[in-house]
């Protein structure tokens, strides 16, 4: 397998903001390294639960061996998408301590070549966390239309070149379908205007790309929605996201949740349920100049924390 190189970004901040305690039940959405959910276990051992979730099998492997002594730790090969199905099989039916979502790719995804996440490096268009799903960054790029893709990495990528670069695609996948990073990062690079900038011109679309073949915004969306439910009153919300479009998702979600109010302002009566979530920062935590003098991708990182009520 080789080494799983794994930096677990604001380890003490996210964890410590769940003010674990023994003997209740914590989830981790994404075991990763297992960095997050070691600190979690040792904390909560040795009474404490954890369900860690993770689809990717090189992280299942690399940190099932670093956590093997914890006997309180259940591992699901599975998207944390699906945790309201996963909880139940297990016979769990609320969170009562807290919950754990560390968003986006690792970095073990983004620098193993052969995941083709990066264009550092030529490889096959895939950009999976779940190696087992049909569907790669390959569809995306030689299957959908010059419209979606225009979509796509406007929505997801901000790229203010979207329509040149999709018809750039379209017009060459007529002749020959593209295969791998290193292509589609130069047919990005030709069809763009040079303009000075710290972040290579094919940046946005490759996050523009991830994030649909692995669905991440709608799945932050759906299962932050979902997980509402499963809290016990008291339990913790602990979200790290990586990138604006990820970090609006969980604020406004954490922000509308956490209203007194939601009617217009012309209604005269009140029938709002009461708040679900008491925020615990309104303002979001970053990383410590330490850390991301260490690892320098900590810098985009932005931890949100909430209760339930």
């Amino acid at each position: 397998m080789g080494e799983f190189k794994h930096y677990t970004v604001m380890k003490n901040e996210a964890v410590d903001a769940l003010d674990c305690k023994d003997g209740l039940i914590y989830v981790d959405c994404t075991l990763g390294g297992g960095g997050h959910s070691e600190l979690i276990l040792q904390r909560i051992s040795p009474n404490g639960k954890l369900i860690a979730f993770d689809v990717d099998d090189d992280a299942i492997n690399a940190a099932s061996e670093r956590l093997k002594e914890y006997k309180n730790l259940t591992i699901v090969k599975n998207s944390y998408a699906n945790i309201k199905e996963v909880l139940k099989e297990l016979g769990i039916e609320k969170i009562t301590g807290g919950i754990l979502f560390d968003l986006g790719a690792s970095y073990h995804q983004l620098t193993k070549a052969e995941r083709g996440f990066s264009f550092s490096k030529d490889a096959p268009l895939d950009m999976r966390f779940n190696q087992d799903s049909d569907f790669s960054a390959y569809d995306v790029v030689n299957n959908y239309s010059e419209n979606d893709l225009v979509r796509i990495f406007s929505e997801y990528g901000e790229e203010r070149f979207s329509k040149r670069i999709a018809k750039a695609i379209v017009d060459r996948r007529k002749q020959k379908k593209l295969e791998t990073t290193l292509e589609l990062a130069n047919l990005i690079v030709d069809c763009t205007p040079k303009i000075k900038s710290s972040i290579h011109p094919a940046t946005r679309v490759f996050q523009a790309i991830r994030i649909e073949v692995n669905q991440e915004l709608q799945n932050v969306k759906n299962t932050l929605n979902d997980v509402l439910d499963l809290l016990e009153i008291g339990a913790i919300m602990s979200v790290i996201s990586f990138h604006s479009l990820e970090d609006r998702v969980v604020k406004q979600m954490f922000k509308y949740h956490s209203q007194r109010c939601h009617c217009e302002k012309n209604q005269m009566i009140c029938n709002c349920p009461p708040p679900k979530l008491e925020l615990v920062n309104k303002k979001p935590i970053m990383a410590s100049k330490e850390e991301i003098k260490e690892n320098f991708p900590s810098r985009s990182a932005k931890l949100r924390v909430a209760i339930r009520v």
